[in-house]
């Protein structure tokens, strides 16, 4: 079985989640880097890494790592990539990407010599002067950053954040990645007595049933590299068997969503049920005020509305103060929540037992964890 080097694009600030979350699927030589994490695998690891990752942006297969501070050398760096392993004659291979602290700056530009340098590539093999590009699709990727040009292939389509059970959101969604690695920090364990006071559209609460259950966060989605002919389509299916072989079946996992908006109640059980845990999940319409920590032990996750979102800057600090005084401390209980306020321990009248930065979007933020 080959092997290829592939590439998990990911948040920033939790590119060690993503490399810990590969070495366990078998992946090798796992090298987090900024905003990514780079690792070997077979196609099977590629197919695996799609259906299994929680905290991964998506899966790309990556053809080449060159320097590059012209149009020229980054033509004749694309070109001497072997793209026809890849790409048939009929196939689709639109380019786009970024570029950060490069000479070549302009991403138009260089989309247009990296597509200019494939073709050129490949009509030399196949020996065409036309490609209607109408077969399956082969997503080009590139970065160039500080002038290191990295050229891939996206496997995955959709980002892996769209696991398919989220058709529709209420304002201010937080990200399904995000959500999973906020319930990783947070150590979810299978028993948990889990608790969203801000549930919105239930992304916090479906992301830790399914981690709580470790249900392949993958499995009720398609992905775009199925329709390549260099992946076996067995494995697949193969892999999507092993997943739910691993699934926690009888976990004694509950977990209570509670919003102030009732139609955010309607859409959180309604993607509860789409993700496969409705079975889990109980949600109702309540304030944040009427708030009890009631029960030996609990774990509470939440993303409360804040400035930039949905309040001024006022009313979050108030909301801050009422979590405050409601978020009994007590054993057993712990209180994990994102907010980008530098302002929200002061206004939740404590300090956090540990923090950590991460970004919800483009959005800086602190994840405050009290737990003792």
């Amino acid at each position: 079985m080959n092997t290829f080097k592939l590439v998990c694009p990911c948040l920033l600030g939790v590119e060690g989640l993503v490399a810990e979350e590969l070495r366990k699927m078998d992946a090798q030589n796992v090298e987090p880097q900024n905003g990514r994490v780079v690792f070997d695998g077979s196609e099977e690891m590629l197919v695996r890494a799609n259906i299994g990752s929680r905290f991964s942006e998506r899966v790309l297969v990556q053809m080449g790592n060159f320097q590059a501070r012209s149009f020229e050398e980054l033509f004749q760096g694309v070109k001497a990539l072997p793209w026809e392993a890849w790409i048939s004659k009929n196939d689709c291979f639109p380019v786009k990407g970024r570029s950060l602290s490069s000479k070549l700056s302009s991403v138009p530009d260089c989309q247009s010599i990296i597509k200019k340098a494939i073709v050129e590539r490949l009509k030399q093999k196949y020996k065409v002067n036309w490609f209607e590009e109408t077969g399956t699709l082969y997503q080009i990727q590139f970065l160039i950053m500080k002038d290191n040009v990295s050229i891939m292939i996206d496997t995955s389509g959709e980002g892996l954040h769209k696991r398919g059970y989220r058709a529709s959101s209420t304002e201010a969604p937080i990200k399904e990645t995000l959500a999973a690695c906020m319930v990783h920090l947070s150590r979810v364990r299978h028993d948990a007595h889990f608790i969203d006071p801000f549930c919105g559209s239930g992304t916090i609460l479906i992301e830790a049933a399914m981690y709580a259950l470790n249900i392949a966060p993958g499995m009720r989605r398609r992905f775009s590299a199925e329709n390549w002919a260099q992946i076996n389509p067995g494995l697949w299916q193969k892999e999507k068997e092993r997943a739910q072989s691993l699934v926690l079946h009888d976990a004694p996992f509950t977990a209570q969503g509670y919003d102030i908006d009732g139609a955010a109640v309607s859409l959180t059980l309604e993607n509860a049920k789409k993700a496969g845990v409705i079975s889990q999940i109980h949600a109702e319409r309540r304030s944040i005020e009427d708030f009890k920590a009631i029960g030996e032990y609990g774990c509470v996750i939440c993303n409360p509305p804040y400035g930039e979102r949905l309040l001024d800057i006022r009313q979050a600090e108030e909301l801050y103060r009422t979590m405050g005084k409601v978020f009994e401390r007590k054993h057993g209980w712990s209180y994990s929540i994102i907010s980008p306020d530098e302002t929200f321990e002061e206004c939740f009248g404590s300090k956090a037992d540990r923090r950590r930065k991460l970004y919800n979007g483009m959005i800086k933020c602190q994840y405050y964890m009290y737990f003792k």
